[in-house]
Order: C-alpha cells, then structure tokens, then sequence
C-alpha cells in the first residue's frame, strides 16, 4: 500500500483532540419520530450526531428546525439520552455573515466550540461556495471554534481551508440528498493522497452502505449522512447496514487491497499442479 495513501488513524476516529470508536456520523434531521431517532442512533452505534438551527432563533426558543417549536433544549435533551456528541451546522447559510453567527448561535445553545460549517454557492446542487467558506473558516477558526467544513474536493481549497486551522476535512460525495454516491472516485483519492495527515470525511450524497464503504476503502477517516437513513423505509435496519459498510470498507482499506489487473491471475499455480507435464521428444 503507498504510504501516502496510510490514513492518519488506524484505530480511533481522532477529531480535535478527541478519539472515537465510531467512524459513522449520522444527521437528525427527516426522521418519522423522536423514537425512530434514536433507535436508528443506537443502531449506527454512531458517537456524534449533527443538527441544524433556525438562523432567525437566538435563544432555545425554535432553535432546531426539526424538533418543533420552543424544542431546541427539549432537541439537545433528546442528543444526550443518545449517548452521542453533538456536532451543530450551518445548514442553508449562503453567505460568510450568515455562517459566522449562526456558528455563534450554535455555540451558545449547546455549549460546544464544535461547528460543521456550511456556506452554500448554489441552490439546485447544494455545492459549496468555496470562497466564502475559506474566509468564513478563518473567522471561526481565529474565535477558538473547531471548524469542519463541508466543502469539494478541489485541493487548492482544501489547502486554504487547513491554512486556515481546520483539521478536519468534510468533501462532498455528490450533491446533499442525492444518494448518487461518489461522483469523483479519482478526485477523493487525489485528496487523500495528498493530505495524509488530514482527517478526511466524506459527507453528502451517500445512498447506499456499498457506497459507503467505497469512501473508505479510499481511505478515508469516516461518513457522515443524514438522508439515506432518515428516508429509508426501516431507519434503524438502514443505520444498522451502514454501521457494517463502513467498518468493513475501513478494516479492508488497512488490510491492504490487492491491484487491479489487467489480465487474470490463477488463483492455483500451475507447476506443481498433479495434472502438469512436460512434452518431450
């Protein structure tokens, strides 16, 4: 396996100064009930979990979109009965301004210096506007925040985002929601080729647990979804499926994969087979 390829943590998920057994990152939001939640976090056997805010709310009155009105301590009760650490986002933000107080916000309400940052550039694809994400990263990141960022896979912009502080890298799959998998296989190889030391997380448009698993046989450090639990049919089988994907894809990438070939190569030699014989004059 090429060195740099080794991904920066063999055993536990490492994230700012934390470990974790879990490598699965799995969202709040879309799920049929409080109690289906929950259930489909103890299946993921996920240790974090992310959430949302409503960017008007400055107090826990309608501060999580999902969880109803005046629930956003009742939401944060709800995430310590997991078990799981809260990561709060910035879902929707279109602009630095936006982004850095909704970050504020989210420090306030749920008392952790932890923010998956979201500055989103287009509206049909969800992509990322790469350079408002670079400076709102820098903001956050000089006010003592612990910044994921979800970004591209373009390593020009990963460059800036981890010159910037962040040490946890967050590329996009494919689009938010669009369970196409990975769109760029080469790209996210590229990037984790060229950032070995940085932890690198696949999130969005993950649909499906062999997908998931794919990203880690890249090596890859861990998954984040939301919407391809929250939507199946049975979320806490679905949870349970990807819990299995990504462990297996991460024991395989440190097992060591064979290269692929061109032409076959049998499994059992030939010479020394009791069928073989030479043909002599």
């Amino acid at each position: 396996m090429p060195a740099s390829l080794t991904s920066p943590s063999s055993k536990g998920l490492r994230l700012y100064g934390s470990e974790f057994a879990s490598r699965f990152l799995i969202g709040s939001a879309q799920y049929p009930s409080p109690a289906i939640l929950l259930d489909a976090i103890a299946a993921s056997e996920a240790s974090i979990v992310t959430v949302s805010l409503r960017r008007e709310a400055g107090n826990s009155k309608g501060a999580h979109k999902e969880a109803g009105e005046g629930a956003g301590q009742q939401f944060w009760s709800l995430i310590q009965q997991s078990g799981a650490r809260l990561l709060p986002n910035t879902a929707g933000c279109k602009s630095v301004k936006e982004a850095v107080n909704t970050a504020h916000m989210a420090r306030e309400l749920f008392s952790t210096p932890w923010i998956k940052l979201e500055v989103i550039g287009e509206d049909d694809t969800l992509q990322p506007d790469v350079f408002g994400l670079v400076e709102a990263a820098r903001i956050l990141c000089a006010e003592g925040f612990q910044v994921f960022p979800y970004t591209t896979d373009d390593l020009v912009v990963a460059e800036k985002l981890l010159a910037a502080g962040c040490e946890v890298l967050m590329p996009w799959g494919a689009p938010i929601g669009s369970g196409r998998g990975l769109n760029n296989p080469f790209a996210l190889r590229a990037l984790r080729a060229h950032f070995p030391d940085a932890t690198l997380i696949v999130d969005a448009g993950i649909g499906l647990p062999s997908q998931a698993a794919q990203a880690m046989e890249l090596g890859y450090d861990a998954i984040l979804l939301n919407t391809a639990v929250a939507k199946a049919s049975d979320p806490v089988a679905m949870a349970t499926a990807f819990a299995q994907a990504i462990d297996a894809g991460h024991r395989a990438f440190n097992a060591g994969a064979i290269e692929p070939r061109d032409m076959a190569c049998p499994s059992t030699p030939v010479l020394g087979s009791p069928f073989w014989h030479a043909d002599h004059d």
